[in-house]
Parts: structure tokens; C-alpha cells; sequence
């Protein structure tokens, strides 16, 4: 029953990502074309498709675990594939599903001018929003409930994660050279002692929610490992 769950559900979200990304390299928002006249890596410049791709590949990495590897608890001898689908639930799939979706509600909170202007509504159909947004989260907090992992050292796993949100600051600071514009309105308007802060707030929210997704596994599944490490004890 379980394995037809996770099938069904991976498949699902797979499959949902995959037209996620089919619609959101299809939009066409003129203002935005204007703006980016000099330089435009089209949707590859916000970290939100960046995400949407990091889903579809982890979902379709879970297929294949369905198939080929195993979805156990703590398995003696893990194959590659587990430890691939558990390493990129860690460091990937669960703090930058969450940071992107928990930074965007917030700054829509505050001013939704600082991330999607209402001038793009009528370009921007409100459920590709929230798949993109909503979704993420969702997705990745039901896959955190159905299926074990083991996450990696901690170390490890914040600097892979930090490793990663660089590499798209330096992306951002690549972009705004070559075309002299910021992706995210928000940066235009904090001067760089602000900007600087901001950044160093969001990686340091990016470490949290990473540490909020190892301890959810452990709450989830904290007693099954338990269980599992005594019944290894007991059989040796």
C-alpha cells in the first residue's frame, strides 16, 4: 500500500513540476522584456525556477528509488540512489522549497510591489503562482511524511546548502552587471550596507530551515530509527 502511495504521489508531483516549468518558460510579460534589454536569462534568472527544476529532478529521483532502490526506514546498505534521494531532500529539495516560498509570502506581506507587481497579474495566471510558491512547500513536507531518509552530517549538509545559495547570489550579482538591473525590486531600494544585511539575513534563514527540515524527519520518524538501530543491535 505504501509503495503504491509513494509511486502515485511521486509520479503526481513529478509530472505537476514538469508542467510548472512548461508554463513558466512559456509567459510572456512584456514590462519585464523592456527591462531586461541588455542581458535576460529569461525565467533562469529567479531562484523560484531554479527550485521548480531542483523538484522535478528530486521527485524523478524518487521514482527511481521506488523502482530500484528502497524506501526503508534505515537500510543496512543503502543503494546509490537512496542516498542520492536523501541527500538532495536535505541540502536542496526541503530548505529551498521552503526558503523560496516562505521569503516570497513575506515580502507579499509587506509589499507586493517588492516581488510581483500587480502590473504582471493579467501575464502571471494566479495558480501557476502557487504552484511555483505554495505547492513547493506542500509537496516537500508530504514527501517529508511518507518516506524515511537519513540526512547527512550537519556540517556538511549546511555548507552544501550555503554552497548552493551562493552560487545563485553570485548569479543575481552577474545578472544585475551585465544589464544593470536587480531581479528583485527589493534590492533596488536598500542602499548596500541593507543589502548586504538582507543577504546575510536570507543565508542565515536558509541554514534554519534546513535545520527545521532535519528536525521535522526526526519528528516524523525519530522513534522508526530507533527502532530500527535496536533491532540492528539485537540481531548481531
Amino acid at each position: 500500500m505504501s509503495y503504491t502511495v509513494n509511486q502515485l504521489f511521486h509520479t503526481s508531483m513529478f509530472v505537476t513540476y514538469l508542467f510548472t516549468l512548461y508554463s513558466a518558460f512559456n509567459l510572456n510579460i512584456p514590462m519585464l522584456e523592456n527591462v531586461f534589454k541588455k542581458f535576460d536569462p529569461g525565467q533562469l534568472k529567479y531562484l523560484t525556477i531554479w527550485n521548480v527544476i531542483i523538484q522535478a529532478v528530486f521527485f524523478f529521483v524518487c521514482i527511481l528509488n521506488d523502482w530500484f532502490g528502497t524506501n526503508a526506514v534505515s537500510p543496512k546498505k543503502p543503494p546509490l540512489i537512496r542516498k542520492i534521494k536523501d541527500n538532495m531532500h536535505a541540502i536542496l529539495s526541503f530548505p529551498i522549497a521552503m526558503f523560496v516560498g516562505v521569503t516570497f509570502w513575506c515580502l507579499m506581506f509587506v509589499d507586493r510591489e517588492l516581488v510581483l507587481p500587480k502590473a504582471i497579474d493579467p501575464y502571471f495566471p494566479w495558480w501557476l503562482n502557487h504552484l511555483m510558491h505554495t505547492m513547493i512547500m506542500v509537496s516537500i513536507l508530504i514527501e517529508t511524511v511518507l518516506a524515511p531518509r537519513k540526512y547527512p552530517k550537519r556540517s556538511h549538509g549546511l555548507m552544501s546548502t550555503l554552497g548552493f545559495m551562493l552560487i545563485y547570489l553570485i548569479w543575481l550579482h552577474v545578472i544585475y552587471y551585465k544589464s544593470g538591473v536587480w531581479v528583485y525590486p527589493v534590492m533596488a531600494v536598500l542602499s548596500l550596507p541593507l543589502r548586504l544585511l538582507f543577504f546575510a539575513v536570507l543565508m542565515f534563514l536558509t541554514l534554519i530551515l534546513y535545520c527545521v527540515g532535519e528536525a521535522t524527519d526526526n519528528f516524523v520518524w525519530g522513534n522508526e530509527y530507533i527502532k530500527q538501530q535496536k533491532s540492528y543491535a539485537k540481531s548481531k
